[in-house]
């Protein structure tokens, strides 16, 4: 079975919380709300849909 997931990360600047689907999303491919926690490597993968999400380049998170 093959991977379709996209390979083209959503790059995100870590100033605010992380959720998918992300407000770009059409509605029509919408899956309900999950919240997202990067990993060290600055990356999440949404574990309905499998986008991925990616710290851009120079970028922090933010503390809560």
């Amino acid at each position: 079975m093959s991977d379709n997931t996209a390979t083209t990360a959503v790059e995100v600047d870590g100033a605010h919380a992380l959720f998918c689907p992300n407000p770009n999303m059409p509605i029509w491919s919408s899956h309900p709300r999950v919240f997202l926690n990067l990993d060290a490597h600055g990356e999440a993968k949404c574990p309905y849909c499998g986008t991925l999400y990616r710290l851009k380049p120079g970028a922090s998170v933010a503390g809560h």
